[in-house]
């Protein structure tokens, strides 16, 4: 696996102080980055008392399940926490998101918190929750994957630091290959599968769906919660981590590390918690759209469509999302509810709020800026002026069609209308406009003779048709 030293580039940033913290240093592992702040360094010891961040996490919905009641004593002191994220795509999904969240609120609560990319176990795929076993990866999409969900991660978790506490505190990201690339199938056998025992193995769920099936499972795919159980087990060991969190359907999984802790090393401190998946009212799965996943890196999702996924919440799931994915005061979020309640509440204004924090949180204040400014300049009527960065972003969600320069200029804006397929008639598009909802470029258009001038043409590339507020066609100048 290659180096994951060249994420060196990236810096933190205070949103309190507005500025610059510094930048994280590798550690002494390729796979391992640790982060360094200048500010005054703080103990843990020194700070005010914090609230228990079992008790925050219950309130707001975000514990499922706990191995120990025991947790809730461990956790009044500093303990260090790790959520695995396996590299299955180059970017991270909504659904990663509440295992981000949940290691901040540790983080803000002044617990040690590890990331741990699974450039080992991604090469054998979890089977959790799945029907038919994941494709197997080859190394170049490996190492591809792990590079771009190492971005997403410390460029997320970096902007959550707490500056106040000491470097040791510090967000950590390692990789299990660094440990599994040495191991032989005769170590594991005798290290991990002698402690094993297959009847529990075979009543985890994941496993007992599994085999119910037509698919069935392989054997390598009934191995990996033991690949996961001995991850834990490894860095309790070798890095004093004694929590690990996980979605529900990593129960099974992450009571396998803690026994083989205990049986192992005759550890009882270890602990395990689950957060409940992300669902929407219905049942269904939450971060899923018409076209596929919503994306964490604005590679693969712009800010501004990561923002309107977000808007376009319904009023049954938004208080609980609310709750769950921003570190809103609770008091807050209630007060928002109370004048969802009332008669003059101004439709979306809860919707309004999430997605400005959820937006902040994962893309920060440059891309909360740039999805308020599409979102503002998109709209017809607005008096702000477009450009071609604002367009972009939204370019992909459009009709479009791509027409030559000259076929262009000069030409009636009707006729335009008509070939770039905004209305199927001229008649239509006269209409509209002289009902006051044909627009150009967000500007309505009044005149029935207008043609299309050079300075319409936004940047020299595109200009953007509406039909009322959602009808819209981007026409591409070649």
């Amino acid at each position: 696996m290659a180096s994951i030293s060249v994420l060196a580039r990236s810096f933190l940033f205070n949103h309190s102080t507005k500025r610059f913290l510094g930048t994280f240093k590798p550690h002494s592992s390729p796979f391992l980055l640790q982060w360094a702040t200048k500010t005054t360094k703080t103990t843990c010891a020194q700070q005010q008392p914090l609230r228990n961040v079992i008790e925050i996490l219950e309130e707001r919905g975000l514990v499922e399940s706990i191995t120990s009641d025991a947790l809730r004593a461990a956790c009044s002191s500093s303990v260090k926490v790790y959520c695995g994220f396996d590299p299955t795509a180059e970017s991270l999904h909504l659904g990663n998101l509440l295992g981000i969240i949940v290691l901040s609120w540790f983080h803000r609560c002044g617990h040690r918190t590890v990331a741990l990319i699974g450039g080992a176990t991604a090469r054998v795929g979890d089977p959790s929750g799945k029907s038919v076993e994941r494709p197997v990866l080859d190394p170049e999409s490996l190492e591809k994957n792990t590079v771009g969900i190492s971005n997403t991660i410390e460029r997320i978790l970096g902007r959550g630091q707490n500056p106040n506490l000491d470097s040791d505190f510090s967000v950590v990201i390692m990789n299990n290959y660094d440990w599994w690339k040495e191991f032989s199938l005769l170590d594991f056998l005798k290290r991990v599968g002698k402690f094993a025992r297959v009847g529990s193995m075979i009543s985890k769920e994941s496993v007992k769906k599994r085999l119910e099936s037509e698919e069935g499972m392989s054997f390598t795919e009934f191995t990996y919660q033991l690949l996961q159980g001995y991850d834990f087990l490894y860095l309790f060991q070798n890095e004093g981590v004694r929590v690990q969190i996980g979605g529900s359907d990593q129960w099974g999984n992450i009571t396998v590390g803690t026994e083989l802790i205990r049986k192992i090393l005759q550890g009882k401190d270890a602990y395990g918690l689950t957060f409940p998946l992300l669902l929407k009212s219905d049942g269904t799965k939450f971060g899923k759209s018409e076209d596929g996943a919503i994306w964490l890196s604005p590679t693969f999702l712009s800010p501004y469509k990561f923002y309107q996924y977000f808007f376009s919440i319904p009023d049954t799931d938004v208080i609980r999302f609310l709750r769950i994915l921003t570190f809103l005061d609770i008091e807050e979020i209630v007060a928002l509810e109370r004048e969802m309640m009332k008669p003059d509440y101004v439709p979306n204004t809860a919707q309004q709020r999430l997605a400005k924090e959820v937006t902040l949180f994962v893309h920060g204040e440059d891309g909360l800026a740039e999805a308020l400014q599409a979102t503002e300049a998109l709209k017809p009527g607005s008096g702000t002026k477009l450009d071609w960065k604002s367009i972009e972003g939204i370019a992909e969600d459009l009709p479009s069609c791509s027409l030559p320069y000259e076929d262009v200029l000069n030409l009636s804006l009707v006729d335009l209308s008509v070939s770039s397929g905004l209305f199927e008639s001229k008649s239509a598009a006269r209409r509209l406009l002289k009902q006051g909802g044909l627009y150009l470029n967000n500007s309505r258009v009044d005149n029935e003779g207008k043609r299309i001038e050079a300075a319409d043409i936004v940047d020299g590339k595109v200009l953007l048709l509406s039909a009322g507020k959602k009808n819209k066609v981007l026409v591409r100048i070649a």
